[in-house]
């Protein structure tokens, strides 16, 4: 009885409308009350237009790229912000106020300060895709480089004090007890913080949408945003942009039971 509300707002909620996503999937339609079944039509289409696998792997580049510059900068602020100096609650919370702020807000933001840079070279961020993919690394590094460093510093005020100590006593230095002592501990906050900025970049859509819209010719346009213009911006389209969500939501699914299984594996070896 205490599990039922769960399940039914989770059956509701998800089950029933992936399961009607799925069969709008395949069909052809402009409204959801006049289908015509079409088969794997939408998902040859799909497959055939080039513009969908451009952002897949673009989004699957800028993913990589955003988790490994995020969780390192970010562990690398938590291990100096775990130093006993004045200003450290002052340090973390200014780190920590980016990721307050809405994604659309942020893009528009990083529009004008990476554009007023780039003006000097007389270049925008929709010159060409490139400009566009380091303008979301910068701005996707400054909003959750705070988040994923609070989870670091608690990680690293966990580590017992008398393991650090023991090491010191045998010898090792900075380096050796970072790697032998605060790591290994820290695998489970590690873990965590690399699936969390792997389905966020996987998912990114606001800020893609406010930094650059796509452009240049849809070459810095990330896969939801994709979806969300094949949908609703080409008539006639909406079951390919259908059969594009359904693609999107398998391959977030297999993200995140990835993300469960290391979680949980982490937390075995601990």
């Amino acid at each position: 009885m205490f599990v039922l509300p769960t399940v039914a707002a989770f059956f509701i909620g998800f089950i029933v409308p992936f399961i009607w996503g799925v069969y709008l999937s395949f069909n052809k339609f402009t409204v959801v009350n006049n289908l015509h079944f079409v088969g794997f039509k939408n998902y040859v289409t799909m497959f055939k237009e080039g513009d969908f696998g451009h952002s897949l792997w673009y989004t699957a580049l800028f993913t990589v790229v955003s988790v490994v510059t995020i969780n390192v900068l970010a562990f690398l602020i938590a291990l100096a912000l775990c130093k006993k100096f004045h200003g450290t609650r002052l340090f973390r919370t200014v780190f920590f106020m980016p990721n307050l702020i809405g994604g659309i807000v942020l893009g528009y933001i990083w529009q004008i300060i990476l554009n007023g840079v780039l003006v000097h070279w007389k270049v925008t961020l929709t010159t060409n895709e490139w400009y566009g993919f380091w303008g979301l690394i910068i701005l996707m590094n400054w909003q959750q480089i705070g988040y994923m460093m609070i989870i670091y510093i608690a990680g690293i005020m966990s580590v017992p004090q008398d393991l650090i100590e023991s090491a010191m006593i045998d010898g090792a230095g900075s380096w050796e007890r970072l790697k032998s002592v605060i790591i290994p501990i820290l695998r489970p906050s590690i873990t965590i913080c690399t699936f969390l900025t792997l389905t966020n970049g996987f998912k990114l859509f606001d800020q893609n949408l406010a930094l650059t819209a796509g452009n240049p010719g849809k070459k810095s346009e990330m896969l939801a945003l994709n979806i969300y213009n094949t949908f609703y911006g080409r008539v006639g389209y909406q079951g390919v942009g259908q059969a594009k969500a359904v693609i999107f939501t398998i391959l977030v699914a297999i993200i995140a039971f990835a993300q469960l299984h290391f979680t949980r594996s982490g937390e075995e070896q601990m």
